[in-house]
């Protein structure tokens, strides 16, 4: 178990909330920067020193905060994370991250700079960051806790025409100094739930809001962290039907590994709402789904008694959720949709994939 006491001027924290990419419109993420200025506020509230918080920020236009902050590219956070990090110290590091992430062909989670964009997807391997955190580069920081409040989807489900581009960070030789907890909102192929009134991930307000409750420590135990929010998330998330996700924490010691993911074989969370987001991710395979114009050309295939008050959204993921809700699990008419698809993008594969979800959801 950690100390129950750190002095603050002994921790550093990378904080990193991506609202806006390059990508445009359709990538706009309202919350993960207002995230990361609430943690920046509870690390200057538990006495950390400003100088040891790295703020890295791509807020919306219109919800630029105030304190200072430096941008959230992949060459500027490229920098912070292999020459700055390094070559500070201290007793515990932070890591903070909120925004949009897949999860790779070789499953590992790949984290999006603010410069991606639909041809050219700058990411960050977490994996090859957590590495060179934990290696012999990096000399203090023997307690290491990441919070990633990203989507752990499949890439391939996403219909873009080129793979992932990969960087993978330069590590030193293993070490036996450094133990990492990392809390991640979600679980192989989940999507991680963003709250875009509150403005904020809901993982990330719930560990903002433990955090709030712990002890008057900048180092709380990140176990007991981790299953308070777990908690949470079964309680009053899966309750609500707002999202079917379900956080995952692995422990990384010297010659230890432990993940605490979902059970094998248990549906997690209540099962229309993941049924409907199988249909909403199978809708995503298809590229046209990705373009605001195209999307609406497939709502006036559709019946517009059901479309009529339906709640449009720029961004597709919520737009193509929107579609879908508006058609229940009626069978007669969720096939519509289906063929209004396929009418579309005669693609096989997607089609049998879409084919499986509609199934799913409407016999469940």
């Amino acid at each position: 178990m950690t100390p129950a006491r750190t002095d603050p001027r002994r921790v550093t924290a990378l904080v990193v909330g991506i609202e806006e990419y390059a990508a445009g419109e359709g990538w706009r993420l309202p919350g993960p920067a207002d995230d990361a200025v609430r943690f920046h506020a509870w690390l200057r509230g538990r006495g950390v020193p400003e100088a040891n918080i790295l703020l890295h920020l791509a807020p919306t236009g219109g919800h630029r905060p105030a304190l200072p902050y430096r941008p959230a590219d992949q060459s500027t956070l490229h920098r912070t994370l292999t020459d700055e990090l390094p070559a500070l110290d201290g007793d515990v590091l932070w890591v903070w991250w909120g925004g949009h992430g897949v999860l790779d062909q070789d499953e590992r989670i790949r984290l999006y700079y603010a410069d991606a964009t639909g041809q050219g997807r700058r990411n960050l391997d977490l994996e090859s960051a957590c590495r060179l955190l934990a290696s012999d580069a990096v000399a203090g920081f023997a307690r290491q806790t990441w919070v990633v409040d990203a989507c752990q989807t499949f890439d391939e489900r996403h219909g873009f025409p080129r793979s992932l581009d990969t960087e993978r960070l330069g590590a030193g030789a293993r070490t036996t100094g450094h133990e990492q907890v990392l809390l991640l909102a979600a679980s192989r192929g989940e999507r991680a739930a963003n709250d875009p009134v509150l403005r904020g991930g809901v993982f990330s307000r719930l560990v903002q809001d433990e955090l709030d409750r712990s002890a008057a420590t900048v180092d709380p135990d990140p176990e007991r962290l981790f299953t308070a929010v777990r908690e949470r998330v079964e309680r009053e998330i899966w309750a609500s039907g707002r999202s079917a996700q379900l956080p995952t924490l692995i422990v990384r010691r010297p010659g230890h590994e432990r993940t605490l993911g979902p059970p094998a074989g248990r549906r997690q969370g209540p099962g229309a709402l993941t049924a409907l987001t199988r249909v909403a991710e199978a809708l995503l395979a298809y590229p046209f789904t990705h373009s605001s114009d195209e999307r609406q050309s497939l709502v006036l295939l559709l019946d517009p008694r059901l479309t009529a008050r339906m709640r449009r959204n720029p961004a597709p993921r919520p737009d193509l959720v929107a579609i879908v809700s508006a058609h229940g699990r009626a069978a007669d008419a969720l096939w519509t949709l289906y063929e209004a698809v396929t009418s579309l993008d005669d693609d096989p594969d997607r089609a049998a994939e879409l084919a499986a979800a509609i199934t799913a959801l409407a016999s469940g």
